[in-house]
């Protein structure tokens, strides 16, 4: 069985942290953020790399308008109302185009993403909506992703792959997200400290033992999951784990920025020889800082596919391409 290399992006600009990131302070990062994606993109045309960009609802909308017409009826009644897109929007205010605020609307960029051979627009909820947090309820996220698929529609996009924001993973909302049309979601590593229950309440030791892991192998098995145990159940999309979280670049640690990047090249090598599926993800905003240096990083990367393709046969799949992928599969098992 080939190898599978897949890259998820949770594509969301200021929404991602709108609450703990002052925008006058990162005005400049997301403005850089914009200008590295078309670059990520020339990249990943030019190694024939297939990528999700999981993308907030909430920038597929070209202005202020057309926000407020598909914005859902039931909003997040979180019991921390700083955690609700709607409350910041109320609060501080956004523009009324995406010239006039580029970090708060994206259209223009997911149409070039939308136009680029194998990359795949899926949803990180309309606005980035918190499945474990205190107040919230499962009728709130169905409406939240009524909107995101009703925006995605309105540009001609079907959404097929969904990655929960900050990882709040929550297996009861699977059901919601196949109602919608989802056909795979992006689950977190099968590793004691990717467990993530609540934004708010996670301890340090948990985010400290995630950090350590993107240098040293401080647990076992992070090659990649064999792809014949993807299975989903009845009406259910396909959960996919996440291997490895692609952190920045940060200046002064030239040691560890090598360390981490022959950590990815390692793992993918080694789920290329034993036919398994590496899923790599980050933020594109984890290049707003230190851009060339980060890219720099992600060619490394690709370089290192490229030689597990050329080696063990390995391909490159989206996340929409990886369940559809399996479906066939099961398809011809069921009928052999």
């Amino acid at each position: 069985m080939k190898g599978v290399f897949t890259i998820s992006l949770d594509f969301e600009l200021h929404w991602g942290g709108f609450e703990k990131w002052p925008l006058q302070e990162y005005r400049n990062y997301f403005l850089n953020t914009r200008a590295a994606i078309p670059r990520m993109l020339e990249m990943f045309t030019e190694f024939d790399v297939h990528v999700t960009w999981a993308t907030v609802g909430l920038l597929f909308n070209g202005n202020k308008r057309e926000l407020e017409e598909i914005a859902p009826l039931e909003r997040p009644t979180y019991v921390n109302t700083r955690l609700s897109a709607y409350e910041y929007i109320r609060s501080a205010g956004i523009g009324d185009t995406e010239s006039e605020d580029p970090f708060h609307y994206a259209k223009s960029l997911i149409v070039k993403i939308a136009a680029t051979p194998n990359q795949e627009i899926g949803s990180h909820t309309f606005a980035h909506y918190y499945c474990n947090e205190p107040g919230q309820q499962l009728e709130q996220f169905r409406f939240d992703l009524g909107s995101a698929v009703r925006a995605a529609d309105r540009m001609g996009i079907k959404l097929r792959s969904l990655v929960f924001p900050r990882n709040q993973f929550n297996r009861e909302y699977l059901q919601v997200c196949h109602e919608a049309g989802i056909t795979s979601v992006r689950s977190n590593p099968s590793k004691w400290y990717w467990d993530i229950k609540s934004t708010e309440r996670e301890s340090r030791w948990l985010r400290l033992n995630r950090g350590v892991d993107a240098y040293l192998p401080i647990s076992r098995n992070n090659a990649g999951v064999d792809i014949s145990s993807l299975t989903s159940g009845d009406g259910l999309p396909l959960c996919i784990p996440a291997s490895r979280l692609l952190r920045p670049y940060r200046p002064g640690e030239m040691f560890l920025n090598k360390l981490k990047i022959r950590r990815v090249a390692t793992e993918m090598a080694e789920a290329a020889r034993m036919g398994k599926l590496y899923h790599l993800w980050w933020h594109p905003h984890n290049f707003g800082n230190h851009t060339d240096q980060n890219l720099r990083g992600l060619r490394e990367i690709l370089e290192a596919f490229d030689l597990c393709r050329s080696h063990n046969n390995m391909q490159s799949l989206n996340m929409g391409e990886v369940a559809l992928n399996r479906a066939l599969v099961n398809a011809t098992q069921k009928t052999s």
